[in-house]
């Protein structure tokens, strides 16, 4: 099958169904070894300094492991993903351009995936036979996100890494779902954790993963990944056909319609505070004005840039917050 990047979360229904193997570009540039070289190869090709390290580490990535077709997100997702998929155009890459619309209106919602479709020359009845099969893996995603805040033996690095690899199925649907039958398997065998202070973890997924062992180390315990949440589809059993399933999807549209599903999880989850994470030189962090306005409960905003471990700076806020947080509920650490 041929390779394809993805700049972020598309339906790969349709991909899939055209014969090409996903492959989304965060998740390559985030899980390297050596994953500052991405960035490095931005930089010496002239990516600004004051740039999202994302950014920069998508095109690393789609140079270095020679990726040849991306699908670039043009509306609905990061601001600069415009002139990066420019970029890669002079370099020669096949870009397919893909689009969440701003007006989140279903007509227009099912207009971009028809012209998904059509760009790869497949029909819609195989796009559905895709999506009923990935719906089962899908499934074994929610049974992992139920073991974290209802069994609470899942803890929230596992919640954050299961749900994020479905936004490309880690290469191969099979062996990513044989792997969440094993992951659950063992999943089972476990005492539950049963921290105190429940958290969210809203936002964008961290390039500082360390984060979800550091609160551990605190009585706390991430029982919900938003974002991550909304990439693993949980609610596609419940869509129709594919264009509920991407009109549903909170991720791309206006904070209005995010806002909606997030109360939803921070009620249903017992959510003690929550940790805002926003990524440098992003615009999504005006979004934390809007967040703190409209959730009412605690919540903590911290930036990434280009390190993939939190720094002693940001653990003293988190330490401090979590003090806050068992104060607030009475219990002290």
């Amino acid at each position: 099958m041929k390779k394809i990047g993805l700049t972020t979360t598309v339906p790969i229904e349709v991909l899939l169904a055209a014969g090409y193997t996903p492959i989304d570009l965060n998740n390559l540039f985030i899980t390297s070894k050596n994953y500052e070289k991405y960035i490095d190869i931005a930089e010496r090709d002239g990516f600004p300094k004051s740039l999202c390290a994302w950014i920069k580490g998508i095109y690393g990535a789609c140079i270095e492991n020679d990726i040849k077709e991306i699908v670039g997100v043009m509306e609905g997702d990061c601001s600069n993903t415009k002139a990066l998929i420019e970029v890669l155009a002079l370099k020669g890459i096949n870009v397919y351009p893909f689009s969440f619309p701003h007006s989140h209106k279903k007509e227009d919602v099912k207009k971009e995936i028809d012209k998904f479709i059509n760009i790869f020359n497949v029909s819609l009845k195989d796009v559905e036979a895709v999506r009923n099969r990935l719906n089962k893996t899908r499934d074994l995603a929610k049974r992992i996100d139920r073991m974290t805040y209802i069994d609470h033996k899942a803890n929230g690095f596992e919640n954050h890494l299961y749900q994020v690899s479905l936004s490309d199925l880690n290469g191969d649907v099979d062996v990513f779902e044989k792997e969440l039958e094993n992951i659950i398997l063992d999943m089972k065998k476990r005492e539950p954790m049963n921290k105190k202070i429940r958290l969210a973890y809203i936002g964008v997924p961290p390039m500082t993963a360390d984060m979800y062992s550091f609160v551990e180390k605190f009585d706390a315990q991430f029982v919900y990944n938003e974002v991550q949440r909304e990439f693993a589809f949980p609610r596609a059993d419940k869509a129709l056909n594919i264009y509920e399933q991407y009109y549903d999807y909170t991720y791309p549209y206006d904070t209005d319609f995010r806002m909606i599903e997030l109360k939803k999880q921070m009620k249903e989850r017992k959510i003690d505070g929550v940790i805002h994470y926003t990524q440098a030189f992003c615009y999504r962090a005006v979004e934390d004005i809007i967040l703190k306005k409209q959730l009412d409960i605690p919540i903590l905003n911290i930036e990434g840039d280009k390190l993939n471990t939190l720094d002693a700076r940001t653990k003293l806020r988190l330490e401090a917050f979590l003090d806050m947080l068992s104060d607030l509920k009475g219990e002290s650490r």
